[in-house]
């Protein structure tokens, strides 16, 4: 069996680094001078080229003020995780491929997810919006402490959420999606799914004016008096989606977003039983995912750029 890291070369994984950190040359991570001389390469890795600035005077090299600084794996075991959490693979897998510690691997996926959704931009929704809801099952594995305030031993199986709409405190949080159109998704998991939970995120994320699509939830009952135009399709008497203007298109839907939901519920399996303290990162990395449009190796360059990106 030919393992990845056999493939992987460090000097290449250096020079795609620095083409996308400094597209206009090395530039200075103090002062941001492009006024730089090389200064040898690290004794440890070879290809990590050392700079000094002539303005400042300070010393850098191809890593400093990066996520991947500091670290003791080298650059190819990070690129390679990257490359294999833009297939969907597990830590176990990933670990198996990269012949790394499976501890070692979850903490680098951690890091690197943390890494990739602080440097996403807020999206601004407008034009026509999509808002729904889902409910994850999701315990808190790993965190037996929380496990017994809730006065129960762990499960030994997986979790069975209980029926209806849940909560965090049911271990079956609900993640709040909005979708423009054509265009983004935000997703966010919430405490619950109420008014006074989802006004703030939607007056922040959502612009004025704009045409929102929701079910019959009666949660989505105000948008009128906060600004928003608002139409409904009535899932429990089996409507999914109507034509109102006689075009002969059915507009008002939230089909857009049920289809979300069923590619987080797909990308989700392979993880087997993410907890509520973990959760927002899974998430937040599938709306980084959804977002740039990319799959499998294209999302390496995407997922690159955002963490060197100051």
């Amino acid at each position: 069996m030919i393992s990845l890291t056999t493939l992987l070369d460090d000097a290449k994984c250096y020079d795609v680094l620095r083409g996308l950190r400094w597209p206009e040359g090395v530039m200075c991570p103090h002062c941001e001078s492009l006024q730089v001389s090389k200064q040898g390469h690290d004794t440890t890795q070879p290809a990590r080229q050392k700079y000094r600035c002539e303005d400042c005077g300070r010393h850098f090299d191809d890593l400093t003020g990066t996520i991947f600084a500091g670290r003791h794996q080298p650059l190819d075991a990070w690129i390679g995780c990257l490359y294999l959490m833009g297939l969907n693979q597990s830590n176990c897998q990933i670990a198996h491929e990269l012949d790394l510690n499976e501890d070692d691997v979850q903490r680098m996926t951690e890091q690197l997810r943390m890494g990739i959704v602080a440097k996403t931009p807020l999206p601004r929704l407008s034009g026509e919006v999509e808002c729904d809801e889902v409910y994850v099952v999701a315990g808190h594995k790993g965190h037996p402490d929380a496990v017994e305030k809730k006065g129960r031993k762990g499960r030994r199986r997986r979790l069975k959420g209980a029926p209806g709409r849940g909560t965090l405190e049911k271990e079956k949080p609900p993640i709040f999606g909005m979708i423009e159109r054509g265009g983004q998704v935000v997703l966010r998991m919430l405490e619950n799914v109420q008014q006074k939970t989802i006004r703030p995120l939607i007056q922040t994320i959502i612009a004025p004016g704009t045409l929102v699509y929701t079910d019959e939830y009666d949660i989505y009952a105000r948008l009128p008096q906060w600004g928003y135009g608002h139409k409904t399709v009535c899932h429990s008497q089996g409507e999914y989606a109507r034509d109102e203007d006689g075009d002969g298109f059915h507009e008002v839907h939230v089909n857009t977003m049920e289809g979300v939901w069923s590619l987080l519920r797909s990308w989700l399996r392979p993880h087997r039983g993410i907890s509520q303290e973990k959760l927002p990162l899974y998430v937040g990395f599938f709306q980084f995912m959804h977002n740039v449009r990319c799959r499998g190796r294209g999302l390496l360059q995407p997922m690159l750029s955002a963490l060197l990106t100051c």
